[in-house]
């Protein structure tokens, strides 16, 4: 079994093997983001006033995103699309109550919210990095690396092991 360690030495082989430019996979992820609240606005603009143009734009919306998030996602199995969606979704979900929260001023709950946003940001990233990596391969197993049997002295979790994996492939400031 594969550990969050095999797969950080994956993604900097790949990098350096594809010239891989994660900043502006991460850029896209966050416009991606932004199209997924685009569509839920849509839809609950279109209930609310009953206007079906609401709808086309909707569709119009949903294809482009669609599209771009095939750049990100190239090779899935099961439903790692799907889940790949939801946790960019539920990730800017969370990120925006957290800046609700900091508006009414208070920042412990908006960082809470943060650290969860990041989280879920994180497990897309560790989940279509690994499957990215594992395709280049000819791997299948894209989770494997989130249980690390072998390594007893942390206590780390997941979500911490995914985060420090982020930090460390991606890097929004590259140009």
């Amino acid at each position: 079994m594969k550990t969050y360690k095999d797969l950080l030495q994956r993604v900097e082989k790949f990098k350096i093997d594809q010239k891989l430019d994660l900043s502006s996979g991460e850029d896209l992820s966050i416009g991606i983001m932004n199209l997924i609240s685009i569509e839920e606005h849509l839809f609950f603009t279109s209930q609310k006033t009953k206007d079906p143009k609401y709808i086309d734009l909707l569709d119009e919306v949903r294809t482009m995103r669609t599209s771009l998030l095939k750049e990100i996602i190239k090779d899935y199995e099961g439903e790692v699309w799907c889940i790949s969606k939801h946790l960019l979704a539920a990730s800017m979900r969370v990120m925006e109550v957290g800046t609700k929260e900091l508006k009414k001023g208070d920042k412990k709950k908006a960082n809470e919210l943060f650290e969860k946003s990041y989280k879920l940001y994180s497990l897309f990233w560790g989940l279509n990095l690994s499957q990215s990596t594992n395709t280049k391969a000819g791997k299948t197993n894209n989770v494997a690396f989130i249980n690390d049997k072998n390594n007893k002295t942390t206590s780390e979790s997941v979500f911490s092991k995914l985060g420090n994996l982020v930090q460390k492939a991606l890097d929004c400031c590259k140009e």
